[in-house]
């Protein structure tokens, strides 16, 4: 069914585990701009020339809803996983937590080894609340965007920070806030599976949303090494979660 409102937004990241916000060729999950708008579908209205005049009203919605789902704790949202924009239902949240080997308080971050700038913005994060990135690089005292935006990125990547809405701006497009991952996610966050548990529940939530998947798709989706993947959906077979066929030599893992 096409997702026509936020909570159905909601219930679509819920029901695929993990989605992209915006779709990537190279990566086998869903996305919520495709469910919202279909396949194929243009993000603009265009005049008779081509030329964009606007934004589609499914854009429109997706534009507000990517930022309202983690704004409300509808769905987890950020780079938690590599490079793509990723939304993460609720309930594997504790899974992709335990793979950080911290105790899920919102100090952790202390004991992870941060580059200086990398814990100068993770402590005005904790010291003020959410933040956008003007006004951490005012309240760490550096007029360097792109440093501080690539040490948010680190920190989204080590789930020390994630997407906590966004505010509007005078000009430009609206500023996403920042919050610590283990404060805004605390109640999700109570009981850590095991390291084993944590990577077979997320293995599984990628093959659910794919319906079928090899080692290296599962590395993409999560930001793993292929062979570890490949242990993985192995294990998965082995419990009966997971089927196993090969097509010309490549092993492709299916829903049992």
């Amino acid at each position: 069914m096409r997702v026509r409102s936020v909570e159905d937004a909601a219930s679509f990241v819920d029901r695929v585990g993990i989605a992209l916000a915006w779709g990537k060729v190279d990566v086998v999950l869903p996305s919520l701009w495709e469910a919202i708008a279909g396949l194929d579908a243009d993000w603009a209205v265009r005049d008779e020339d081509g030329k964009p005049t606007g934004f589609t009203q499914e854009f429109d919605r997706f534009w507000r809803w990517k930022d309202e789902l983690p704004e409300q704790q509808l769905a987890c949202a950020g780079r938690h996983f590599g490079t793509a924009a990723l939304l993460i239902a609720p309930r594997l949240l504790a899974a992709a937590y335990a793979l950080t080997g911290r105790v899920a308080e919102a100090e952790d971050f202390r004991e992870a080894d941060l580059e200086t700038l990398d814990l100068e913005v993770a402590e005005s994060v904790l010291e003020n609340g959410p933040l956008t990135g003007p006004e951490i690089r005012r309240l760490i005292g550096t007029t360097d965007r792109k440093a501080v935006d690539r040490a948010v990125a680190r920190l989204q990547r080590r789930l020390v920070l994630t997407n906590a809405g966004a505010v509007e701006r005078r000009q430009g497009w609206r500023a996403i806030r920042q919050d610590l991952f283990a404060r805004r996610w605390k109640d999700s966050l109570r009981r850590l599976p095991s390291e084993g548990d944590a990577r077979r529940g997320l293995a599984l939530a990628v093959l659910e949303g794919a319906g079928e998947v090899s080692a290296a798709d599962v590395a993409g989706a999560l930001g793993w090494r292929r062979k570890q993947a490949e242990v993985i959906l192995t294990e998965l077979v082995d419990s009966g979660s997971a089927g196993l066929r090969d097509e010309d030599g490549l092993a492709l893992w299916t829903q049992p």
